[in-house]
């Protein structure tokens, strides 16, 4: 079954009067219930605006998403379907005035209208999952980086998504700190979350991806598995970006 299905998307920006950027074009895609599947390409190619047209973050110029039989694009309500689609940004986006534990509570309570001992109870086993219980108390402040984007992961899983979406989710961080937040992701997928992920980790890719996007100006060139698309790339667009980073 297709937790995410993409069909022809365009979204298109208008820089003045007379320039038009495309910065999706024509581009399809399925993922499948419990699927991983990791968007690469060069800076500017459209993968972001994708993603982000996945919750209607970016309203799409024309084409169609669906969650399920939820057609993001059409009249159904946002605000349902962005509570089962989870979101983890490049910065954090954490509440800087709450400590973490009331973070990961808050959407549960003012949103789900979950009582606080159960909210509470659920923050903590996410906490636990992501390897942060002993900073319930902390503020996001006296965290690092990779400890932050943990709590992002926490708090969006707290929803109980179907969905995770994740926009270069380790591109904000010092390199020791990329491993501890892929380890997460790597559990995630390995639990049976559905992921849609723009990265350029390929190791993470190898580890944990069902299939690879290549997206380049806008476009869908190539899909494929991580082992078929790193070592027998089919278009000469994929071969020569993976050539400049592998």
């Amino acid at each position: 079954m297709d937790r995410i299905r993409i069909e022809h998307l365009y979204k298109d920006y208008q820089l003045g009067s007379n320039q038009t950027v495309h910065a999706v074009k024509d581009a399809s895609l399925s993922v499948k219930q419990g699927e991983v599947v990791l968007i690469i390409g060069p800076s500017g190619s459209g993968k972001s605006t994708l993603l982000r047209s996945v919750n209607k973050l970016e309203i799409p110029t024309s084409g169609k998403i669906f969650i399920d039989d939820d057609e993001v694009t059409g009249t159904a309500d946002i605000r349902k379907i962005r509570e089962e689609v989870g979101m983890v940004f490049q910065s954090f986006n954490l509440f800087a005035h709450l400590s973490v534990i009331d973070n990961i509570m808050l959407a549960p309570l003012k949103v789900k209208k979950m009582n606080k001992a159960d909210a509470l109870r659920l923050a903590r086993e996410l906490l636990e999952k992501v390897g942060l219980s002993d900073k319930e108390d902390s503020f996001p402040s006296q965290l690092s980086g990779g400890q932050q984007q943990r709590v992002a992961i926490a708090r969006a899983l707290a929803m109980n998504p179907k969905v995770m979406l994740f926009d270069e989710p380790t591109s904000a961080l010092d390199p020791e700190m990329i491993k501890e937040v892929l380890d997460v992701m790597l559990s995630l997928a390995k639990s049976g979350m559905t992921m849609l992920i723009v990265s350029h980790e390929m190791g993470f890719a190898s580890a944990a991806a069902d299939r690879v996007v290549f997206m380049d100006g806008g476009e869908v060139i190539e899909i494929d598995t991580p082992d078929n698309l790193f070592s027998r790339p089919k278009e000469e667009r994929t071969k020569k970006f993976l050539d400049n980073i592998l």
